[in-house]
């Protein structure tokens, strides 16, 4: 009779989601196919609720630890082994169909246990228990469910031979149904809620503040006369760009404060080099094992403050071990800024060709503007810059511009990239994708010419710009 089990000390497992309870049966109902505790303990721990209540679905495993008595009644059984070899406990069935207790003969612990029969999950009914909380009663009895074809008290024959389908009892699990209804029974008793599985908490990059902060103001950089154009960086900031006669009163004021021509050369001269780098390949491409591949790179200047700009890039990227083709006209008279450049360029093993026919036929890796000059505007109708232009447009390599001008006319050639000073010009579709560099001009520097400046490099000293 179902009474015999009362009094009955016995370990329950239910699994890595509830874990192990211990306790005195005090209650087995086998209408509703449940089992009650008293004064449980889980995990080894004492509950905090004098008794719990389990159905057979959330039982993987039931071991009898203690029967008050010794004598048991038993009739014709069909036995079914609850746990492993070692507990020493059976269930049996007697022909009125009541569950009986039997005790079995002590074997070694290291005993190889049986494996239940897989079944039909059509014919399973019991639907697995979903993670409750520990030791609720309240909560355990409001899944209590029908147990009558449950692993833990499903009559088997020939338990040797069957295994468990954990697939077809799996497949009974309605998740998302059991968080919802966990997460309303946690709200109505006031515990804090978990949350369903659509709610996600908000997930931060390594870049992003997670602390609150004053709003973001993205236009910090104010012109007295707007141009015509207007970018913004990478992070929203707005930069307006600035007319030519604007842009070289703010190199004058800064020359005028210690920030001489040299040091804007050097300072160009570094920041348009790691962009070309960067465009010819990076670690990637240079780095120790890939001596075989240097990376050709043809420069083309004029005579004059843009085409030493153009002489000290190519210094720094033949100090870097690209192999460097610089491309300069013979004048009579050179700047002295280009004369200097010239020398420091010489100790490199950068090439210096004076005529177009020395250049490299074959496609070169980079081609690198610096032919025009907003002050020098008659270099144009040149002979040997047209040749230039014409050689740039059939070597069909991607070319890069240093401070490009802007022109009522098309400039003859196309940019890929273009890399500005400072601040922009209002440069057009044919200069490409626009890049800024910081080329070391002081706050108030921009203030004495009417600009209110806040930087946008951030921790770069180039950063590419996108049409507003």
């Amino acid at each position: 009779m179902a009474t015999d089990w009362l009094g009955s000390i016995v370990s329950i497992n239910c699994g890595e989601s509830l874990g192990v309870y211990q306790g005195r049966v005090s209650a087995v109902d086998q209408v509703s196919q449940t089992i009650s505790l008293t004064r449980p303990f889980h995990n080894g721990v004492k509950c905090l609720v004098p008794e719990v209540t389990f159905r057979a679905g959330d039982i993987t495993e039931l071991k009898i630890l203690e029967i008050p008595g010794d004598n048991q009644h038993l009739g014709d059984l069909h036995q079914v082994e609850l746990g492993p070899s070692g507990v020493g406990y059976q269930v049996g069935i007697n022909q009125n169909g009541m569950g009986k207790l039997i005790k079995k003969p002590s074997s070694s612990s290291s005993a190889p246990q049986n494996i239940p029969k897989r079944t039909d999950v059509r014919s399973q009914e019991a639907a697995i228990s979903p993670q409750q909380q520990p030791c609720s009663k309240s909560y355990v009895d409001r899944h209590v469910e029908s147990l009558s074809q449950s692993k833990s008290f499903r009559r088997r024959h020939n338990s040797s031979d069957t295994d468990f389908d954990f697939e077809g009892n799996l497949a009974l699990f309605d998740k998302a149904a059991v968080f919802e209804e966990i997460d309303t029974y946690e709200r109505r008793g006031g515990a804090r809620s978990r949350g369903t599985p659509n709610e996600r908490p908000a997930r931060y990059r390594h870049d992003e503040n997670v602390l609150e902060s004053e709003p973001i103001v993205y236009r910090r950089i104010m012109v007295p006369h707007s141009g015509s154009k207007e970018f913004c960086t990478d992070s929203g900031l707005v930069v307006p760009s600035v007319s030519y006669e604007l842009h070289k009163k703010l190199l004058a004021v800064a020359e005028k404060h210690g920030l001489t021509l040299e040091r804007r050369l050097e300072m160009t001269g570094v920041c348009a080099s790691q962009m070309a780098l960067t465009l010819l390949g990076g670690p990637n491409r240079l780095n120790p094992k890939n001596v075989h591949q240097r990376p050709t790179v043809a420069l083309l200047c004029g005579p004059h403050v843009k085409g030493a700009q153009g002489i000290s890039c190519g210094r720094h990227l033949a100090n870097h071990d690209v192999q460097v083709i610089l491309f300069l006209p013979n004048f009579v008279k050179m700047l002295e800024s280009i004369t200097n450049e010239l020398s420091l360029f010489s100790k490199t093993q950068g090439q210096q060709v004076s005529s177009l026919k020395d250049l490299p036929t074959s496609p070169v890796d980079l081609v690198i503007n610096c032919l025009d000059c907003p002050e020098n505007a008659f270099l144009r109708d040149q002979p040997w810059y047209k040749a230039a232009v014409a050689w740039a447009n059939q070597n069909r390599a991607p070319v890069l511009s240093i401070d490009p001008s802007v022109h009522e006319v098309e400039q003859g050639i196309d940019a890929k990239w273009s890399l500005a000073l400072g601040l922009p010009l209002p440069l057009g579709d044919q200069a490409g994708r626009v890049y800024l560099c910081d080329i070391g001009i002081p706050q108030q520097v921009f203030q004495e010419v009417g600009i209110n400046y806040h930087s946008p490099f951030g921790c770069k000293f180039v950063v590419p710009l996108h049409s507003a």
